[in-house]
Formats: C-alpha cells, structure tokens, sequence
C-alpha cells in the first residue's frame, strides 16, 4: 500500500463517523451545550443522538452532565480534553492523507 494512503487507516473511528464528528465539531467551539440545541444543530434523533453520545463518552471525548431546571430533566455536554485532542487529531490525519501527491 502506498505510505501515502495510510492515513486513511490509522483515523480514530470513534471521531471518523460523520454523527460523531459532528457532535464533537459543535461542542469544540463551545463551553457546554445542552442535549436540546444538539439535536436542533445535528438533525439527529433522540435516540441516534443519545447512542453517539454514549460512545464519545465512553472514549473519554464528553462529559455528560444531567440535571434539573426547576422539575425539568436537562442534560448538558462538554468537550474533554481528550476530545479536543483526538478532533485535532484526526483532521490533522485526514488533511495530511488527503494531500496525496500525484
């Protein structure tokens, strides 16, 4: 294989799936944002949201913080450190494997 094309084989797949990419694209450029305005932003259902969300979580990438606006459920996201990292990361991969040479 070309040395050139191994980029595309080394990205994080966690950050790789478009959903995900976006979820962590929108949280990198803010403080903390609420599960609600994701959904709006993302287009994503509930459900498909919450699943996403679940596995940036478990790798570390959000924290997930659910809490309680008077009697109202709420649940906020943030970015962790080694979310910024790994988005960084992986557009450095991605912009490195994309200029390929001819």
């Amino acid at each position: 294989m070309r040395a050139d094309l191994e980029g595309f084989l080394t990205l994080d797949r966690v950050v790789h799936e478009p959903a995900r990419l976006v979820i962590l694209t929108v949280l990198a450029q803010a403080e903390e944002v609420e599960f609600k305005f994701l959904e709006a932003v993302s287009g994503l259902t509930k459900g498909n949201l919450s699943s996403h969300i679940g596995k940036l979580e478990e790798a570390g990438y959000l924290v997930v913080k659910k809490f309680f606006r008077g009697k109202v459920p709420a649940t906020s996201l943030k970015v962790t450190r080694a979310g910024r990292s790994a988005l960084k990361k992986y557009r450095e991969q991605l912009n490195q494997a994309l200029h390929v040479k001819e």
